[in-house]
């Protein structure tokens, strides 16, 4: 990796394959891909998940009938006052950012830490910083990280927050989110200008800005590129859709249930072993 300029001063990096890299060893982590492994869904995923996935039709359609919010694919972010607090410190946020997300042994592959991304996300091209997950906080990182912490700590319905790091030439490929009880919102830290990184919502084609936020139904298919030369950095929230019942009722018990699974703990577990790698490579 080699240091670059963002538009606004601050350091990304670009990919050098030729370049040494101190990354822990993923045999640490449960269940760790392989970095050359096919993209493959994760097997023996928990009965709430397999049930729901034939289920969420039926249970997005009460959800909706239920929002207090617009169900479209894309939504104004007027409707969640809370977006302008990220807007308005986003470059401290991008700092932190800089400082601890964009060091590849502090943040390990997606494919590597969460299961449910190991068919869409290749070892090494989409890595995160996990700060909270499923509404577990990670402390150590929320720590390294006091200026984001707060500001997230004052979202409404937190489920997750993670930097999420786009390698040079990334390409998600087409997917959708487990539930329509959470709505995603993206904050653009970093975004490389050398060619076009973009995301498609159903028919949408985004664009991300720095400093911008964009907030979005992720049960829409939906996939992304990074074409160009540089690293793409946004911080990942997802929160609570506003509810009123049974929708509200519903997702509420939903997401409980899957807090509870083997499927997040293992997810929370690969985060901390993680962590420890890191700091037995500093020993």
């Amino acid at each position: 990796m080699n240091a670059v300029k963002t538009r606004n001063g601050a350091t990304g990096l670009r990919h050098d394959s030729g370049a040494h890299q101190r990354i822990p060893d993923v045999t640490a982590v449960s269940g760790a891909p392989h970095p050359d492994a096919e993209l493959k869904a994760e097997s023996g995923r928990p009965l709430v998940l397999r049930i729901g996935k034939h289920l969420r039709g039926f249970f997005d359609a009460l959800i909706s009938s239920s929002s207090l919010v617009t169900n479209d694919p894309v939504l104004d972010m007027r409707d969640f006052a809370w977006t302008q607090l990220l807007r308005d410190q986003w470059e401290a946020i991008r700092d932190e950012a800089v400082s601890v997300a964009l060091q590849p042994e502090a943040a390990p592959s997606l494919a590597t830490i969460s299961p449910d991304h190991r068919a869409i996300a290749k070892v090494n091209m989409w890595r995160s910083f996990f700060l909270w997950g499923y509404g577990y906080p990670v402390d150590e990182n929320l720590a390294r990280c006091p200026a984001t912490t707060k500001v997230i700590q004052q979202i409404p319905g937190l489920n997750t927050a993670f930097f999420s790091i786009l390698a040079p030439g990334t390409h998600i490929p087409d997917h959708r989110g487990v539930t329509k009880a959470l709505i995603t919102c993206h904050l653009g830290l970093i975004v490389p200008r050398d060619g076009d990184v973009r995301m498609r919502v159903d028919d949408r084609i985004l664009r991300w800005g720095e400093g911008e936020t964009l907030v979005f139904d992720d049960t829409y298919q939906h996939e992304v590129w990074n074409d160009t030369e540089n690293t793409r950095v946004v911080l990942l929230i997802q929160f609570a859709r506003p509810l009123r019942n049974p929708g509200k009722w519903i997702a509420d018990t939903f997401l409980k249930l899957i807090r509870r699974t083997a499927f997040v703990k293992e997810a929370r577990d690969n985060v901390l072993a993680w962590n420890a790698a890191v700091k037995q490579m500093d020993v």
